[in-house]
């Protein structure tokens, strides 16, 4: 499968005309009462927060690429509002209440973000749509009802959720050999690179300057300290997310694991009659190694999963290329769910990286003693949770007690990943066993695969 572009960062840049020119670097030293390290979804939205209820904070952000280089500017446009997380994990900590609240929060950032980007003129492509996930085997139509059960017992209301037979399935998108499925309604399709672009205007408007091309190589209470200056602070958010791992100390944090897409050419009309898809529905399905795929403004498909889903060393991709094989890998998902792009060109391929603490579960917190907070490990949610984490870590740095601020999420500890070769080997041996898993249950196996279950236990998944 030949590819026109892989890389340079994302398509959702090329659909905008191409990368930004960077801002300017850190000028020298400097102080100031907050400074955000990361201009990612999370730094920018808790510099939005701060500064919209505190417009006198100084505020600086410094970001070592550019605003939107890392998970922002390339993820799969999921604005879901949703809650892939343990709630067991969380009730370990918390209660049965707190954590509803938790779920709750999180689905309404999706109205939030869309509040947000149009009282702030942000155009970034959003549109409300449902979230479908197929099954195409028994295994996963078996885990499919499951998964909408345990939502309705987790009280979701019942007109947000809906089980779907296969002929109902089919009415939303023609997928091959659909079994069934459940729908979500009230979440919504973005243009990430446009989301992070237009945030970063704003914050920039309300009086925040972003300084890009300046690498943060150490930060402790009070001080941050950077390739071009320091910058002294009581406050510091380390708003890194999938990269944290590369900042001193931080190594064994969160684990960055890759996730990769492909993107199709411009689906010709008379295709899009075969296949449907005419709610512009969030696509998802039911395997163990899942992928995650949208309908894009200008027609395309774009096609998500794991490919090579762990670097050794907890290194990070070069400029968002992939692996030939991984995009072999997200096509062969994209034809055997839709036989009818199998005609298509794939325009662009490419990869980026998302935290994952121990537990898999986000956290967010702020030490009032070293006045250090931090937000991530969205886990593959950073969409909407970011948004979350920008409301809350602006409640913590302010001192306020509020709904946020009790959420089971914050404060969280969470110990640290395996050193390698250990952590390596055993996200590796994951999910090669969830791909193992798959291909028995495509095959014919009649119930889920017992690998899955060693799979999870492995990690903790």
């Amino acid at each position: 499968m030949d590819v026109k572009t892989n890389g340079n960062i994302s398509f959702w840049y090329a659909d905008i005309g191409g990368l930004p020119q960077k801002r300017s670097p850190l000028p020298g030293d400097r102080t100031a009462d907050v400074c955000i390290i990361g201009a990612g979804y999370t730094g920018l939205w808790t510099a939005y927060y701060l500064k919209k209820a505190n417009p006198s904070l100084d505020i600086v952000v410094v970001e070592r690429e550019f605003a939107g280089f890392g998970a922002s500017g390339r993820n799969g446009g999921w604005l879901s509002g949703g809650f892939g997380w343990s709630r067991e994990k969380y009730l370990k900590t918390s209660t049965r209440g707190a954590v509803v609240d938790m779920q709750r929060a999180m689905a309404g950032t999706v109205d939030e973000v869309i509040r947000v980007a149009e009282t702030e003129g942000i155009d970034a492509d959003i549109l409300r749509a449902d979230n479908l996930t197929v099954a195409t085997n028994q295994p996963q139509l078996d885990r499919a009802r499951e998964e909408y059960q345990f939502y309705l017992d987790w009280e979701m209301p019942p007109e947000q959720i809906e089980m779907l037979s296969a002929e109902e399935a089919a009415r939303h998108i023609r997928i091959a050999n659909v079994k069934g499925g459940f729908v979500i309604r009230d979440m919504a399709r973005v243009q990430p690179a446009k989301l992070v672009r237009g945030l970063a205007a704003v914050v920039e408007r309300l009086g925040v300057p972003i300084f890009e091309g300046t690498a943060v190589t150490a930060f402790e209470k009070g001080r941050v300290t950077t390739d071009r200056g320091t910058v002294r602070a009581p406050v510091i958010i380390r708003a890194t997310e999938g990269f944290t791992a590369g900042l001193p100390g931080e190594e064994r944090t969160w684990l960055p694991l890759n996730s990769a897409q492909i993107v199709t050419e411009p689906v010709p009309d008379a295709l899009w009659e075969q296949i449907g898809w005419e709610g512009h529905e969030l696509l998802g399905d039911a395997a163990h190694a899942y992928c995650y795929a949208q309908r894009t403004r200008e027609g395309r498909i774009t096609m998500g999963g794991r490919g090579v889903p762990y670097r050794f060393g907890s290194q990070t991709d070069v400029n968002g290329q992939t692996q030939q094989a991984t995009i072999e890998a997200l096509h062969a998902i994209l034809t055997r769910l839709l036989p009818q792009t199998k005609s298509l060109r794939i325009d662009h391929a490419w990869c980026g990286v998302l935290g994952v603490p121990r537990d898999w579960c986000t956290t967010a917190g702020f030490d009032r003693q070293t006045g250090i907070g931090w937000a991530g490990g969205y886990v593959g949610l950073g969409v909407s949770s970011s948004n979350l984490a920008g409301r809350t870590l602006a409640d913590l740095v302010l001192g306020r007690e509020t709904a946020l601020t009790g959420l089971p999420w914050v404060n969280r500890t969470v110990r640290k990943w395996e050193p390698e070769p250990f952590r390596w080997l055993g996200v590796h041996s994951m999910y090669q066993l969830y791909r193992i898993a798959d291909e028995r249950e495509f095959a014919g196996l009649a119930q889920t695969s017992r690998l899955a279950a060693i799979a999870d236990a492995i990690t903790g998944h």
